[in-house]
């Protein structure tokens, strides 16, 4: 089957039969999971810092370093924080935080060795927008820096900070934060070095649908050439607290627009296996639409989140709710790795 074009993707993000559109992304999802599983993962968000010197748009969590709302969690309440989704089951922890101007290459290396040292657990951590900003503080490249990070115990790394991989839109919206070249070298190191990675898309605010396909495009084209994204998280970008809805820029889409979106992405990157829908934006109603329309993997359990919650949304779902909502959609629930292996089935879920 031939790919789908630049144009083509974005036509039918324009307009067009939904439904057939939503049955073309679940013959695209078949093919790669034929076996009608929806996967998941037990892990938890511990945002380690706020203090950021990006000053995003979109953005309601991060603080100043004068703010007196910033914070550098202790390693105590981190430790607390892991021992707790270790009591439920949790396999992994998503660390992200803010672009602390004071931290350097020995802080990350030292609070990933401590992690390790009281923990078997997988870390996904450190997106590329803190790689970039941990290289150019320690005077290092980005080569090094990842090398040094996962010889201190990083395991895979996460997506975020990608937005939408067009400058105009960067440098309107985060002009202090990484470029999209500069974005996708960070994950091209990454593969390279032997770590898989996701990609995500944080879209509906003044990108131009043009501009949502070229932010595909380019991550389709990476994978082309390494073959190192699991997944593909598409997520509508919430404006509540946020410096844009300040400015009056109030736009939230709608579950359609997101469902299409999603929908577009899943036949679009025909190179990556995994499509995630995002509850933690839509709920679990949507999510649970979004199964039928391309997505084969419902996230996490998100013991914990607060980004997101920062722009005012907080959807909250446990393993049983999401196991439900699976089933009554008619797919398998199955917990997963960070890699999309699956999991045993532990006993009484």
């Amino acid at each position: 089957m031939s790919r789908i074009t630049n144009p083509e993707a974005v036509a039918l993000l324009q307009s067009g039969d939904l439904l057939a559109l939503g049955k073309r992304a679940d013959e695209t999802r078949r093919r790669f999971h034929p076996d009608n599983v929806v996967s998941y993962i037990i892990d938890r968000n511990i945002n380690y810092t706020n203090i950021c010197t990006s000053g995003c748009l979109f953005c309601a969590f991060y603080r100043t370093a004068k703010s007196a709302e910033g914070y550098v969690l202790p390693y105590e309440e981190i430790k607390k924080k892991i021992g707790e989704t270790k009591e439920l089951d949790g396999i992994q922890i998503l660390m992200q935080g803010g672009l602390h101007p004071a931290w350097k290459i020995g802080d990350y290396e030292n609070l990933l060795r401590r992690i390790k040292a009281d923990f078997d657990i997988h870390l996904h951590a450190f997106s590329p927008p803190e790689i970039r900003h941990i290289a150019e503080l320690s005077g290092l490249s980005v080569e090094e820096t990842i090398g040094r990070l996962k010889g201190a115990g990083l395991d895979s790394i996460p997506g975020g900070g990608a937005e939408i991989l067009v400058d105009r839109v960067r440098n309107q919206l985060s002009p202090n934060k990484c470029s999209a070249a500069e974005w996708l070298e960070v994950m091209r190191t990454a593969h390279k070095l032997g770590l898989k990675t996701t990609a995500t898309m944080m879209f509906g605010h003044i990108e131009t649908l043009e501009e949502r396909v070229e932010h595909m495009a380019k991550i389709r084209e990476l994978q082309d050439e390494t073959g190192g994204f699991t997944a593909f998280i598409p997520w509508p970008f919430q404006p509540g607290n946020t410096p844009l809805e300040k400015k009056g820029v109030q736009k939230k889409i709608g579950a359609l627009d997101y469902i299409r979106t999603l929908a577009v992405s899943r036949i679009f990157l025909d190179n990556i296996p995994n499509i995630q829908a995002s509850w933690v934006t839509q709920g679990g109603k949507v999510a649970q639409m979004a199964l039928y329309f391309g997505a084969n993997d419902m996230g996490s359990t998100m013991i914990e989140e607060n980004v997101v919650k920062a722009a005012g949304v907080s959807f909250r779902l446990g393993e049983k709710d999401i196991r439900r909502l699976v089933i009554d959609a008619g797919f398998i629930p199955r917990r997963r790795a960070q890699d999309y292996a699956l999991l045993p089935e532990p006993a009484g879920v």
